[in-house]
């Protein structure tokens, strides 16, 4: 078993996501995360997939979503020829006394502590997923009352496979 990022470009179209969605759910395949948001151009959406099977598999996922009439384009976001990216929002019951600590870990991660109240803190991570993880491994003395992940985003590096529509 491995996991595949598919970066799909897409028409910007009312029930993309869900011919996208049922797809995997009529074929039985899983979806480990699902991004999505319109490009520079709104005609158009990127979508980020992140599945995991066997080689038979992740291929099968390809060829079912090149034949959908909205999919224009799919890359396969190799770890080494990529950037990918994840957002966790996560709330911990923090005292006076052990802010400066959950302070100095976020600073070292490069978070932000984005809301602070009398007995809570919200902290806003981005990274690639084992940092995140590491982050949240810290973590583990203190309470996580809420916890959101955008789940990955990504694009190819260079400007070689950009495609281009009219």
């Amino acid at each position: 078993m491995r996991k595949q990022i598919l970066s799909l470009l897409v028409e910007n179209t009312a029930g993309v996501t869900s011919h996208i969605s049922g797809l995997f759910s009529r074929r039985g395949y899983n979806i480990d995360s699902f991004s999505a948001g319109v490009t520079a151009d709104p005609r158009f959406t990127r979508i980020t997939i992140v599945s995991t099977g066997d080689e038979q598999v992740l291929e099968q996922i390809k060829k079912q979503l090149e034949k959908l009439e909205d999919v224009l384009d799919i890359k396969i976001l190799e770890p080494n020829a990529s950037v990918t990216r994840e957002l966790i929002l996560v709330k911990i019951r923090a005292k006076d006394t052990e802010r400066q600590a959950v302070m100095n870990a976020t600073e070292i991660f490069r978070g932000r502590i984005v809301d602070v109240t009398n007995d809570s803190m919200v902290i806003e991570l981005t990274g690639h997923q084992e940092k995140l993880e590491a982050f949240l491994n810290l973590l583990q003395g203190y309470e996580i009352l809420e916890l959101a992940r955008t789940g990955i985003t990504g694009l190819t590096r260079g400007s070689a496979d950009v495609t281009y529509l009219d």
